[in-house]
């Protein structure tokens, strides 16, 4: 919800007067809901949201034609120390980012090992083709936006750069031998093995009965 706040407050700082459509416009033509887990359905809850907090402050209601009113808001003193609050918190704090790939690599000894060197492999081939496609129109795609946008960009294509390098590195690794795989038998990978070490990691009793 922080992120979502810093993303709203942060454009009606810059837009200001303007109405919740242009923001949840905006917010979309950048795409957040991708690198920055805001959801387009949050946009307007969180308008009213600060509004009740006097972070924000409606001050019109707009109608064009028979489209539905449209509210106007403008930053509050009160929005303006917030979003001061939040631009920082992000900028001085690391927060690890959110990856349901890491949730499923943490039950990596649940694939065979020749489908977990082909699904590395797959995501390498997925990011650096992201690369690759951003390279090729990055220019032209920035012709209209602020630099820092472009620097932006940059950190992510070092991110998939780094992150595809380190696919086919655990591929190779993988397929010569390392780690364990449910398809295999006597060398710590079955579930009963996994659930004994787990099970002396916090000091508990293991009844051989009980596997």
């Amino acid at each position: 919800m922080s992120v979502t706040r810093l993303m709203i407050l942060g454009l009606v700082h810059y837009l200001q007067p303007v109405h919740g459509y242009d923001i949840r416009k905006e917010l979309a033509s950048w795409n957040v809901e991708s690198w920055a887990n805001v959801q387009p359905g949050s946009i307007y809850h969180a308008l009213r949201k600060m509004s009740e907090e006097g972070l924000l402050a409606e001050v019109a209601t707009e109608q064009v034609g028979n489209r539905p009113a449209r509210t106007v808001y403008r930053m509050t003193p009160a929005g303006a120390a917030e979003y001061q609050t939040l631009l920082r918190k992000y900028w001085w704090e690391y927060q690890e980012p959110t990856d349901p790939f890491l949730a499923a690599f943490a039950f990596l000894p649940h694939l065979p090992r020749a489908e977990a060197v082909g699904a590395l492999r797959a995501r390498a081939r997925l990011l650096e083709g992201w690369v690759a496609t951003y390279r090729d129109s990055g220019d032209k795609w920035m012709e209209h936006k602020p630099v820092h946008v472009g620097w932006q960009f940059e950190l992510t294509m070092a991110r998939c750069e780094a992150e595809a390098r380190w696919c086919h590195d655990i591929a190779a690794r993988i397929e010569a031998g390392e780690g364990v795989h449910h398809d295999e038998e006597g060398d710590g990978s079955t579930a009963e093995d996994w659930r004994r070490a787990i099970r002396a990691e916090y000091g508990e009793p293991v009844d051989d009965e009980d596997e």
